[in-house]
């Protein structure tokens, strides 16, 4: 698949902000039309407006089936689905023995229905979708995972985030094979310390000690080049079934 996706349609979950509306942006840029799956509270629907008439918000819970056809089937009726993006997750912090006890499976249970549970929700349905498509260049669509460096250095607090990315990581080589007899890729970005709303939340100075972990460049990851990896992956045929670290060379310490 080319670069230039005029007339094709995308879908990116968590679209509403961070790496998924810069993501959005990019998408539409190269001539997509592109459905923002995001919470209903998010920013969705102004975000959409932003992006210009080939954006559209569809409100989606990732772990709800019904949610992500709905959300399916609206970029489906823009042009075959060619891209799926999955950047929705949640980094709900928690140590497995901390001052109250063990960690509440219900905590570690939550983490993983969003970022585990959920991305394969929108993997399995969009890909469903994309068997349909008459192939170009040999391929009918492509899906892009999103890990975390936390999946290969989970530090402390982060049991279930990085239990959750880590099988998002694993999952990358089976779905790229499962799907291979229907022409689609499947590739895993696994980004680092990036500046995202979640982030910018943070005191300042611990955004600066953050930045200061990562080799070079010395600062954090921007949503764009997450963007511009994730266009490289439409465009690279060969690229399918691997986890791409995206970090600056960075490799987290335990705190």
């Amino acid at each position: 698949m080319s670069g230039d996706l005029t007339g094709a349609a995308a879908l990116v979950t968590g679209g509403a902000s961070g790496l998924g509306r810069a993501t959005a942006a990019s998408l539409v840029d190269a001539g997509a039309t592109v459905v923002l799956a995001d919470l209903p509270g998010s920013p969705g629907a102004a975000t959409a407006e932003e992006l210009g008439p080939r954006a559209v918000f569809c409100p989606t819970d990732v772990t709800a089936e019904e949610d992500v056809q709905r959300a399916v089937d609206t970029a489906a009726a823009a042009g075959p689905l060619r891209v799926v993006v999955n950047c929705a997750g949640v980094a709900t912090p928690g140590r497995i023995l901390g001052r109250r006890g063990p960690l509440p499976l219900d905590a570690f249970r939550a983490v993983v229905e969003v970022n585990l549970v959920g991305t394969f929700n929108v993997l399995r349905l969009a890909a469903a979708a994309m068997r349909d498509n008459e192939p170009v260049d040999g391929e009918r669509g492509v899906a892009v995972l999103t890990a975390s460096v936390a999946a290969f250095e989970g530090q402390v607090g982060q049991a279930a985030y990085a239990a959750s990315k880590g099988g998002v990581a694993a999952l990358t080589i089976s779905a790229a094979r499962d799907l291979a007899d229907a022409g689609i890729r499947v590739v895993t970005v696994a980004p680092g310390i990036f500046e995202t709303p979640m982030l910018r939340g943070l005191p300042e100075p611990v955004q600066r000690s953050l930045a200061e972990q990562v080799p070079h460049p010395s600062r954090l990851g921007h949503p764009e080049e997450y963007a511009k990896l994730v266009r490289h992956i439409v465009a690279n045929r060969y690229l399918n079934g691997g986890v791409i670290r995206l970090d600056g060379a960075v490799r987290m310490a335990p705190r």
